[in-house]
């Protein structure tokens, strides 16, 4: 009798609904480590039931100390960014838990294939051609500079207001994964969700602007779901400190208040160094 036929493990994408159960519950299996991660990141599989995926994994053993955030604490700034990003609706965070792994407790994030799009560009000029957003001068060497821009883009645009709500102090252009199928993700929300504004991004296209009547809707039900101690408030309590959960209604109600996309505040550098 021959051997039964090896049926292969089903490839799980961020669009299932079963990503974070995967992720939360599979065996993990470490093949390699992102070199290029500033902290320890680590390329791994995860699988359950007949269903597999790619992940990143950071254990919170690996996170160098920062002297603005507490340490051992980037793994759940993480998972926090997610939860609000999936309580916008937008999903604009890939599917992400906290659990534990070969080296210890930490992050677990599905992995994003990306694809080639133009988001981000240096010009010689000195105001951007129709379709992008100023962002500042760069000094590109030799006495000169160049005008750089971001693609505006709807789904950059929600983005920079998720990014004003969870105080997102890393947004580089290395951090936006466009997908084949016209999605866009954002990664590596380590640090986030401070008390101080510290908001640095490579988005500040819109700075002043109006906030969008779409952003308005998904900030009025973003201000509900954080309201009292359960649901999306809770989860990030057990994530975040108590009053980092506050200054996250705090930002929301700013935003509502005033209308308009967040201004740099000039206090803290505005675009985060190195950019990409």
């Amino acid at each position: 009798m021959s051997a039964p036929e090896r049926i292969p493990p089903r490839s799980v994408t961020a669009a299932d609904d079963g990503a974070a159960e995967l992720l939360a519950r599979g065996e993990l299996s470490v093949r390699g480590r992102i070199r290029e991660a500033s902290n320890a990141a680590l390329f791994c599989t995860v699988a359950l039931d007949g269903r597999e995926a790619s992940c990143v994994y950071k254990p919170v053993a690996g996170e160098r100390p920062l002297w603005d955030f507490p340490d051992g604490t980037l793994a759940g700034r993480e998972v926090a960014a997610y939860e609000v990003s999936e309580a916008t609706g937008w999903g604009l965070v890939p599917p992400t838990v906290l659990r534990d792994g070969p080296y210890g407790e930490g992050m677990c994030q599905l992995w994003i294939d990306a694809a080639e799009a133009e988001l981000l560009a240096l010009v010689d000029a000195e105001e951007p051609e129709p379709g992008w957003k100023a962002v500042a001068l760069a000094d590109v060497g030799e006495g000169r500079t160049a005008l750089l821009v971001h693609a505006d883009d709807e789904r950059l645009r929600r983005l920079a207001v998720l990014d004003a709500v969870i105080n997102n102090a890393d947004r580089k252009g290395g951090h936006l994964l466009p997908t084949e199928d016209g999605r866009l993700y954002g990664i590596d929300h380590g640090v986030t969700f401070s008390t101080e504004d510290k908001l640095r991004t490579l988005l500040w296209g819109w700075a002043g602007e109006p906030l969008t009547a779409e952003a308005v809707e998904v900030l009025s039900a973003l201000r509900g779901a954080l309201a009292g101690d359960g649901g999306l408030a809770g989860r990030l309590a057990a994530l975040i400190t108590p009053a980092e959960v506050d200054a996250t209604r705090a930002r929301v109600d700013g935003l509502l208040a005033t209308g308009l996309h967040p201004e740099p505040g000039g206090e803290w550098p505005a675009i985060p160094w190195p950019p990409v």
